[in-house]
């Protein structure tokens, strides 16, 4: 097992890894992009994406691009064993309660973001915001 916490190292021999445990925020920059490299070369892996920022665009989108699953933080570390050796039925990783004002908000920040592909200019003139107001509020960890 590895945790890709920056740069995929090619040099690194990741074909004899099993099991992938990738962060969405790498500093500046999205875990996101570490999924495909990882699939070509080590097919048979699993991947599985966490992130303290969960939300449903970012989880469609980790899935569409071949992570196997994807758990918002903090982590419950039984739910993670159980991911990692694919026994039992796995439990719903976001909360099925009632979402906050502030969670819808960050969902449709999120939705909006993934369409114009992480452009946040774009985004904040689609929804109607200034640029630093979108920046301040992504930065902020949502609620549920």
């Amino acid at each position: 097992m590895v945790a890709c916490s920056g740069e995929l190292n090619a040099k690194a021999d990741i074909a004899s890894f099993d099991v992938f445990l990738i962060d969405l925020r790498l500093g500046n920059d999205s875990g996101l992009q570490l999924i495909t490299p990882i699939r070509k070369s080590c097919p048979q892996a699993k991947i599985i994406v966490m992130t303290g920022f969960a939300s449903i665009a970012t989880a469609v989108n980790a899935i569409k691009l071949g992570a196997d699953d994807y758990l918002p933080k903090p982590l419950d570390f039984s739910l993670l064993l159980k991911t990692i050796e694919g026994k039992g039925e796995r439990e719903q990783a976001l909360s099925q309660e009632v979402m906050s004002p502030e969670r819808i908000e960050w969902e449709h920040i999120q939705k909006v973001l993934s369409d114009n592909k992480g452009n946040v200019s774009a985004t904040a003139r689609e929804l109607g915001m200034y640029r630093r107001t979108l920046q301040r509020k992504l930065a902020k960890k949502p609620t549920m």
